[in-house]
C-alpha cells in the first residue's frame, strides 16, 4: 500500500514522537498561560477598577480592610459581606459620567443615568426613577478604591508569573521541536543518501547528477523547514485558536459561534493554495534540479567550454532555465499576496465590523448592560484570534514547497533498490565462466550476443576489440553493475545472482581508465577507510606499482592532500594510486580496464613488471587497448559487435591471420610509423 506524501512525512516525524511530544506538551502550556492575560485584565477592569459600582452595605464597625469609612458609618461591597458582619443599612454606588454618587437604598444598575439636582434618575425605557443621592469627593472615593490596590497588585504580579513560565514552557518548545525536526532531517538525509548506494548503476546513467545532489540537499533543506518552522507555527496557531475560541465561548456563545466560521473560510483558503501552489512548486523544483544539474556540468566541462568558446551559449541554457524558475516564482509570489496578508486583513476588519453590530445593537437596549472589562477582553481575543491565522497563512508557501520537495524526495527513495548484505563470502579461486550470456542495456538493442568462455583461476585473460565491441559490458555484467537478460555468469560454479552484488565484488578489484581520486590523502584514497587496509599494506602497494617514484617527491609524502577527482595530480599518477588501491585489497579477480590506455610508456612498464608479481593467485583480466600490453595473457578474446569471433593467445591468433592480426599489424605499423 502506497502512503501520500503527507503520510509519509508523518511517519518520519514518528521516529521522534517523544521530543514532539514533550515539545507540543510545553506548547499547550505556554499558549493557555499567555492567554490568560485577557481575562486577568477583565477581572482587574471589572471586578476592581469599575467593582465599586454597585451595591454596598453598612456594618456595625470597622471589620477589617475591606470596611470603608464614609459618613460617621462603614460599608463593605455586598459581595464581601461575610456572615459574622452585622448589616445595618444598603446602599448603591453609581457612576454619571465621571462622577460617582451614593444612593441610601438597593437601585439596579440598568437604564440611563442622568443627574438632577442632588436625584439620580435612572431611565428604563420609558419610566423614570429618581433617587436621592450624595455626591461622592474625589477624596472620599479614594478611600473605596484603597481595598482594590491589593488584588490588582496580585493580579498583575501573578500575570507576570504567569508570562515568565510561559517563557520558560516557550523555550523547551522551540528547542524540542527543532531538535527534533533537525533529527527528522537528519535520518532522511541519511536514509536517501544510503538509497542511492544501493540503486543499480544503470539509473546513474540518465540522471545528471546535479538533480540527484539538489533531491538530497535543497529539498530535504525544504522538510526541515516544515518541520522546523511550519510545524511548531501551525500546531502552535492550532492550539492558540482553541484557546482563543474556548475564552471567547466564556464570554459570550453567540459572537464565538460567528466567528467559528474563520474556520471553514481557512480550510477552504488552503484547498485552493494547495491546488495552484503545489503546481507552481512542482515547476519550482524540477527547474532547481535541472539548474544544479546544469551547474554542475558547466563547471565539469569549463576547459571544453572555453576551448571551444561556448561560453556565450552556455549562458543562454541557463538564461532559459533560470527565467522558467523566475516566471513560476512569480506567479508563486502573486498567489501568496492574494491569499495571504491582504485576504486576512479583509477577514479581521470584517469580524469587528460583526462586533460592532453586534455589541452597537446590544447598547441599544436600555436592559443589556455590557461591561468594559468584557469589551476589552473580546477586542484583545479578536486580534489574539487573527494572528494565528495570519501565521498559518504566510506558512502555506513553506508548506506546498515542503510537501513537493517530500514527494520527490521520497520518489527517489521509492526507485528500486539492490538486496544489500555485508555477509562475509569465502574468497573465492577466480574461476569465470559466461554461459551463452545475452545482454541489452536497455532490454531491446542487444549489446551482447551469446557469449560463451571460461577462464581458469589464476590466468589472465585479455578482451580486444573495437570501440562497441562489448568489452566493457562484459566486466559491467562480471561487476553484476548489470545482469544478462540470458544465460548465466558463474564464479567458482556459482551463479553470481545467487549472491547479492555487494558479495560478488567483495573479492574483486577493479582500474578503470579514467581513475577517480577522493578528497583526501593518497594513503586515504587506497585504503578507502577501510580499517581492513592498515598504513603498511597501502604503502606496500603503492610501492609495488612504483608509485613511490612520485610521491616520495611530494611535500606531504604519502599524506599528500588529494583535492576533487585529484585534479593535481597527472593522468599517469592517478592511475598508479587507483592501481594500488585495488591491489591493495587483495582481490581474487582483478579487472584492468583499459587501464594503460593513457599511460606513457615508462609508467606501463613499471605496471607490467609489478602485475608479473602481483597477479600470481588471482585471475586477472584486461580491457587491452593496447595489444602490446597483453602478449603474454594465456588467453585473448577478440570482440566483434557483441561477439567472440576470435580467441586463443597471443601466437595463435596471430597466425589465424584473422582480425586480431589485422588490429595488431595496424598497431605496429602506427609504432613504426611514430618511430
Amino acid at each position: 500500500m502506497k502512503h501520500s506524501t503527507e503520510q509519509r512525512l508523518f511517519r518520519y516525524a514518528l521516529h521522534f514522537k517523544r521530543s514532539i511530544i514533550i515539545g507540543l506538551i510545553c506548547l499547550v502550556f505556554a499558549t493557555v498561560l499567555q492567554l490568560t492575560g485577557p481575562l486577568i485584565a477583565k477581572t482587574i477592569i471589572d471586578d476592581h477598577i469599575l467593582g465599586i459600582e454597585g451595591s454596598w452595605q453598612e456594618v456595625k464597625a470597622d471589620n477589617g480592610k475591606d470596611a470603608i469609612p464614609f459618613h460617621d458609618g462603614f460599608y463593605k461591597r455586598a459581595d464581601r459581606v461575610t456572615a459574622s458582619d452585622s448589616v445595618l443599612s444598603e446602599g448603591t454606588i453609581l457612576q454619571v459620567g465621571r462622577e460617582y454618587y451614593f444612593v441610601h437604598e438597593a437601585v439596579s444598575l440598568q437604564g440611563k443615568r442622568s443627574v438632577n439636582g442632588e436625584n439620580v434618575v435612572i431611565d428604563t425605557g420609558g419610566e423614570k426613577h429618581n433617587y436621592g443621592a450624595t455626591k461622592i469627593t474625589l477624596g472620599e472615593i479614594y478611600h473605596f478604591f484603597q481595598p482594590e490596590k491589593g488584588p490588582i497588585l496580585f493580579l498583575l504580579g501573578l500575570y507576570m508569573v504567569l508570562l515568565i513560565i510561559a517563557g520558560v514552557f516557550q523555550f523547551y518548545q522551540t528547542f524540542l521541536l527543532q531538535k527534533a525536526s533537525n533529527q527528522i532531517v537528519k535520518k532522511m538525509r541519511n536514509d536517501i543518501f544510503s538509497h542511492t548506494q544501493r540503486i543499480p548503476i544503470h539509473y546513474y546513467v540518465d540522471q545528471p547528477a546535479g538533480r540527484i545532489v539538489s533531491r538530497i540537499t535543497n529539498d530535504t533543506e525544504a522538510i526541515r523547514d516544515l518541520y522546523e518552522r511550519v510545524l511548531s507555527i501551525i500546531v502552535t496557531s492550532v492550539i492558540y485558536m482553541a484557546g482563543v475560541f474556548g475564552a471567547l465561548f466564556l464570554l459570550d456563545v453567540k459572537l464565538a459561534a460567528l466567528c467559528l466560521l474563520i474556520i471553514p473560510l481557512l480550510y477552504g483558503w488552503m484547498r485552493v493554495y494547495k491546488y495552484f501552489g503545489a503546481k507552481y512548486n512542482k515547476v519550482i523544483r524540477a527547474t532547481i534540479s535541472e539548474i544544479n544539474g546544469n551547474i554542475n556540468e558547466a563547471i565539469q566541462g569549463m576547459p571544453i567550454i572555453q576551448a571551444f568558446r561556448r561560453e556565450r551559449k552556455t549562458t543562454a541554457d541557463y538564461e532559459v532555465l533560470n527565467e522558467r524558475h523566475y516566471t513560476y516564482q512569480k506567479k508563486l509570489v502573486k498567489l501568496s499576496a492574494l491569499t495571504s496578508y491582504n485576504l486576512v486583513t479583509v477577514f479581521r476588519n470584517l469580524a469587528f465590523a460583526v462586533f460592532i453590530w453586534y455589541f452597537g445593537s446590544a447598547s441599544l437596549e436600555t436592559s443589556s448592560v455590557i461591561s468594559i472589562g468584557v469589551l476589552y477582553a473580546f477586542v484583545d481575543y479578536l486580534n489574539r484570534l487573527f494572528n494565528p491565522v495570519t501565521d498559518i497563512v504566510n506558512q502555506l508557501p513553506l508548506i506546498e514547497q515542503a510537501r513537493v520537495a517530500g514527494s520527490r524526495v521520497f520518489e527517489l527513495m521509492d526507485h528500486p533498490s539492490e538486496t544489500e548484505s555485508i555477509e562475509p563470502v569465502d574468497r573465492y579461486h577466480g574461476n569465470i565462466t559466461f554461459e551463452h550470456v545475452t545482454f541489452a542495456y536497455d532490454n531491446e538493442n542487444k549489446v551482447l550476443h551469446d557469449i560463451d568462455f571460461h577462464i581458469n583461476a589464476g590466468e589472465t585473460a585479455a578482451f580486444v576489440g573495437h570501440t562497441g565491441s562489448g568489452k566493457s559490458s562484459i566486466m559491467n555484467l562480471l561487476f553484476r553493475f548489470y545482469d544478462p537478460q540470458e544465460g548465466r555468469i558463474l564464479i567458482d560454479g556459482k551463479d553470481t545472482q545467487e549472491w547479492t552484488r555487494q558479495q560478488v565484488r567483495m573479492h574483486m578489484g577493479i582500474v578503470l581508465q579514467d581513475p577517480f581520486l577522493f578528497s583526501g590523502t593518497i594513503l586515504s584514497n587506497v585504503t578507502m577507510d577501510d580499517p581492513g587496509i592498515t598504513r603498511d599494506m597501502a604503502i606496500e602497494a603503492l610501492k609495488a606499482v612504483g608509485a613511490d617514484r612520485f610521491i616520495s617527491k611530494l611535500p606531504g609524502g604519502y599524506e599528500e592532500p588529494v583535492t576533487e577527482g585529484g585534479s593535481t595530480f597527472s593522468l599517469g599518477e592517478r592511475q598508479l594510486i587507483s592501481f594500488a588501491r585495488a591491489l591493495a585489497f587483495d582481490p581474487a579477480i582483478l579487472i584492468l580496464d583499459e587501464a594503460t590506455a593513457n599511460i606513457d610508456t615508462e609508467t606501463e612498464s613499471l605496471i607490467q613488471r609489478a602485475l608479473e608479481v602481483l597477479k600470481k593467485g588471482r585471475t586477472t583480466l584486461v580491457i587491452a587497448h593496447r595489444l602490446s600490453t597483453i602478449q603474454q595473457a594465456d588467453a585473448i578474446f577478440v570482440l566483434e559487435h557483441g561477439k567472440i569471433v576470435e580467441q586463443g593467445n597471443h601466437a595463435s591468433l596471430i597466425k589465424e591471420k584473422g582480425i586480431y592480426h589485422q588490429m595488431y599489424q595496424m598497431q605496429q605499423g602506427k609504432t613504426m610509423k611514430a618511430v
